[in-house]
């Protein structure tokens, strides 16, 4: 009986999938059986465990695929449509990551400064991925610390750890790799805000690598993605999925989406009308809690944005 081993697929492309195991790293095809399954959905994605048994010449076969305990997801690239809440039916669902531990949302201070809009669909993504979601303010370098603090302020008292980071000066890089070491963590967050040169810092050349992966894999308007798990020394995995950014509120309906802003989340329930959109109805507790400075008018304004899909 042919031995069976333990491992986690780093890569994914054109039906070759490259795996990890104690063994060393093996390119390795489904085993037919395998892609009877899960039709709605990718077959097999970037950390996903599996058992592989490796031929004579060096190569693999998938041969059994665990459960998923988390996905990070997004609609399949069809053509047309805007990012927003999904409310059309017959969407195929494409894997970014498969058991992610963590996303860590990467945000300047300045130079560009903080979208906090998109902060805010990013953290709804993770809510409903049941993902713990991390923020790292960087650029500290370029602000003060009471300047960095104020412009992330709404967030730890949500429950969001705010890091606040400086590839330039060191400052809490040495945190930041503790809290990635062991685990694989989703990286994403808008181009400029020093997100390779923070890698870099972390581990020498992860960033490069990175940024190698960021560019052969947004290359062209209809490119395929193909993201990559990248090993961090010490144990665990960053997964900078430029396709993130694109991600929209997979498997979302409108009406769920006040359970995913974690300080509107405990208001639904004294709203007047059991459907309120707390857009405009009469009696809603969300929007007398956003005039009484209980619930952020930021906050309230992104939940709007996006139960309209105008974010």
């Amino acid at each position: 009986m042919t031995e069976h081993l333990p491992g986690i697929l780093l890569k994914a492309q054109s039906g070759f999938f490259t795996v990890r195991t104690d063994a060393g790293d093996f390119v390795c095809q489904l085993r037919g059986r395998l892609k009877k399954r899960r039709q709605d959905t990718d077959l097999a994605a970037i950390g996903d465990r599996v058992q592989v048994s490796v031929h004579p010449d060096g190569t693999g076969m998938i041969e059994e695929i665990a459960p998923r305990e988390r996905v990070l997801s997004r609609r399949a690239s069809t053509g047309g449509g805007r990012g927003g809440v999904r409310d059309r039916a017959g969407e195929r669902e494409q894997v970014l990551v498969a058991n992610p531990d963590q996303a860590v949302f990467v945000f300047a201070c300045t130079e560009p400064a903080p979208h906090l809009r998109m902060l805010d669909r990013f953290i709804v993504i993770a809510e409903a991925a049941h993902l713990p979601a991390v923020i790292c303010a960087n650029k500290c370098d370029l602000v003060t610390p009471e300047a960095a603090h104020e412009l992330f302020k709404l967030y730890p008292p949500l429950g969001y750890k705010v890091w606040y980071t400086s590839a330039i000066t060191g400052m809490g890089v040495a945190e930041l790799r503790d809290l990635l070491r062991g685990k694989l963590s989703v990286l994403a967050g808008p181009s400029g805000v020093g997100k390779s040169t923070l890698l870099n810092a972390v581990q020498p050349g992860l960033g490069l690598r990175a940024r190698e992966v960021s560019r052969a894999t947004t290359k062209g308007q209809h490119t395929t993605v193909y993201p990559e798990l990248l090993p961090l020394e010490g144990g665990g995995f960053v997964a900078d999925t430029p396709g993130v950014r694109a991600v929209a509120l997979w498997d979302i309906e409108p009406e769920e989406l006040d359970g995913y802003f974690v300080e509107i989340k405990p208001l639904v329930a004294y709203c007047e009308f059991s459907d309120c959109t707390h857009l405009h109805e009469p009696g809603c507790a969300v929007r007398k809690a956003v005039e009484a400075g209980e619930v952020s008018v930021s906050r309230y304004e992104s939940y709007c944005r996006l139960r309209l899909g105008d974010d």
